[in-house]
């Protein structure tokens, strides 16, 4: 049986990566090496759509994945980071008028950001946030705040919303336009209904070749074209949609149409984004291991960010553990674990002068200053190599 778009249905389709047996997760935390070495395994074949531009993983298996309490993705130990969310909160309540609203967020992880937005003075919202990695109490904020410890799908349509916020998740999903129609059939009863996603850009990946940020959790990945037709196709009007975060995110607003819309198709520059990079990915990982052999002259090297892209880079530069000494984060929950799939030992950066690092390398260039205030106020002399 051919294989179709899962977004726009096309058998157009073309294969420009393959990556055999890597982890099937990044954000497990472990805290056995051995455990962390002998992680879950999948394959990762990522397909193009020639009709639609949607990029997705046509090996992907739902089944090998546990999103439970050991899963921690979360990001807001960076200050940076934290200052990010904030700005979206601002902007959702100040700029959107997101007030006197009920907000559903689809995968709230630990629940910080609906928090955000319930607690919001003189807001007046009520929200729910599902996620089966959710920790903590299934009802705050004096019961405006509820939280259910399960995926979001059509059976959970029951509960009525103004507003649906979902920040990167639909990258997790092999079927996003069942997401998408699930979601819409919770707004149908509201007036004021929109919804907010963001979600990694598969173009500024493949633009930069940032061969890292391919991995086995993220089997579904957009561009601005393949985002817009998905919505259309589930009977979204699509709003907005731009890049954050420095070009790395898609952000889109939506809404409910009064009349029926026609489904617009953008591929765009994917097309030659993928052929350039399936052309370069090889080289480019031998030049990051030629590099790292050089740097070992002046001393140990570490990577920064234990998140998906540096578990993803530690399996595709180091699978064998010899090269890089630790990886680094700011997350004292990771923090003394073990990088999956490869055992790296997890550390702050507190430590980094004590272990003999030189280098490390890091993993989004977005945290370069933050990175660096860090170690000056720790008096640790470390270059960060990008």
């Amino acid at each position: 049986m051919n294989q179709k778009c899962p977004v726009c249905g096309s058998s157009s389709l073309e294969e420009f990566l393959q990556r055999k047996k890597i982890p099937v997760h990044q954000n497990l935390v472990m805290k056995d090496p051995d455990s962390a070495v002998q992680i879950e395994r999948g394959n990762l074949n990522m397909q193009v759509c020639n009709e639609c531009g949607f990029v997705f993983n046509k090996s992907f298996e739902f089944s090998k994945l546990a999103y439970g309490e050991d899963y921690d993705n979360t990001q807001s130990h960076s200050p940076y980071f934290e200052q990010y969310l904030e700005k979206i909160t601002h902007y959702l309540i100040s700029e959107k008028n997101v007030r006197n609203s009920k907000i559903v967020e689809v995968g709230c992880g630990k629940g910080k950001f609906l928090k955000g937005l319930i607690d919001y003075k003189g807001a007046n919202n009520i929200g729910y946030g599902f996620d089966p990695s959710y920790i903590g109490p299934n009802s705050d904020l004096d019961g405006r705040l509820r939280f259910e410890r399960r995926y979001y799908g059509p059976y959970c349509t029951d509960i009525a919303a103004d507003v649906v916020v979902c920040r990167h998740v639909i990258e997790h999903v092999p079927s996003p336009i069942d997401l998408l129609s699930a979601i819409r059939k919770a707004l149908e009863k509201s007036s004021k209904a929109r919804v907010f996603f963001e979600t990694p850009c598969v173009e500024w990946i493949l633009r930069n070749k940032v061969i890292w940020d391919f991995f086995y959790e993220h089997c579904s990945l957009f561009s601005t074209g393949s985002l817009t037709t998905a919505f259309e196709i589930a009977g979204f009007k699509v709003d907005k949609v731009q890049h954050i975060f420095n070009g790395q995110y898609l952000w889109l607003e939506a809404s409910l149409p009064n009349q029926h819309l026609a489904v617009t198709k953008n591929v765009g520059e994917i097309y030659q984004l993928v052929e350039q990079f399936a052309l370069s990915e090889q080289e480019l990982k031998t030049v990051w291991r030629q590099k790292i052999q050089s740097l070992s002259a002046q001393g140990k090297i570490a990577v920064w960010g234990a998140g998906a892209k540096g578990i993803t880079f530690v399996n595709l530069i180091d699978p064998s553990g010899k090269l890089l000494d630790c990886i680094v984060d700011l997350n004292p929950n990771k923090q003394g674990c073990y990088s999956l799939g490869t055992g790296h030992p997890i550390v702050g950066y507190q430590e980094l002068k004590d272990r003999g690092i030189t280098h490390a390398i890091l993993m989004n260039p977005n945290y370069r200053d933050e990175n660096m205030a860090l170690l000056r106020n720790a008096k640790i002399n470390i270059e960060l190599v990008e």
